[in-house]
């Protein structure tokens, strides 16, 4: 039953972020997330742009994990554990969202 409530959690989340993103500016263009899962505790943020990004990891109870910003395109995950999180990229005026996983 925990599983139940804790999945319905995280649709509920997942939801909230998608509205949220859909009223706030435009997706970023050229945005590339990978490797999704991740494994090896990097994760490569490409964007047409390439700017300076800030980001934000939020576990799936809401709790920012994370905050940071990146010049390049690497960014070092290892330090969160196993798991779900949503990751939030802000590049100027755009802000990108993405589910991660983190095996």
């Amino acid at each position: 039953m925990k599983h139940f409530y804790f999945v319905i959690f995280l649709f509920i989340c997942t939801l909230g972020f998608s509205q949220e993103n859909a009223r706030s500016s435009a997706d970023i263009d050229g945005f590339k997330l990978y490797p999704n899962p991740v494994t090896n505790g990097k994760v490569y943020i490409e964007t047409s742009l390439n700017a300076p990004k800030k980001i934000l990891v939020f576990d799936v109870l809401g709790t920012q994990v994370l905050e940071t910003t990146i010049l390049g395109k690497e960014l070092n995950l290892s330090d969160l554990d196993k798991g779900v999180y949503i990751l939030r990229v802000f590049e100027k005026d755009k802000i990108a969202t993405r589910k991660l996983i983190i095996k």
